[in-house]
């Protein structure tokens, strides 16, 4: 009897020590290691609508990937005025992403329907909004 109660404390005493230990050791890492304050990758979205670009203008850091998403029931393109991206034509619910790693302001349009205009603005990830 004094052998099975030395194993139930033994058991018992690694149970407290392995729990303890990953405690220690998920909460440790994470607040050591840089990767966890460092920014989650960024994505933005424009929404094709009635014939807009929803917002008209973004601003997002550089190196953000900015996904164009045809919500009309015909083809829109993305093309910016400087030729730096350029869609083939998205039928309904397509998608077009860019993206964008140079800060600067990027105005696009639809060459199907050029009276749709929008901008992309990119600051320096270390700017402030």
């Amino acid at each position: 009897m004094s052998h099975g109660f030395t194993r139930a404390r033994a058991l018992a005493a690694l149970l407290v020590l392995v729990s303890g230990g990953g405690l220690a050791l998920a909460t440790k890492p994470l607040a050591q290691t840089p990767e966890a304050a460092a920014p989650i990758t960024t994505a933005a979205e424009v929404r094709i609508d009635n014939f807009t670009f929803s917002p008209p203008t973004l601003t997002v850091t550089a190196g953000t990937t900015v996904t164009w998403v045809n919500g009309d029931d015909i083809p829109h393109t993305i093309a910016a005025k400087d030729r730096s991206l350029r869609s083939k034509a998205l039928d309904t619910d397509d998608r077009f992403s860019f993206t964008f790693t140079t800060p600067g302001e990027y105005d696009y349009f639809c060459s199907l329907h050029p009276h749709m205009v929008g901008k992309v603005v990119v600051k320096t990830s270390s700017s402030p909004s």
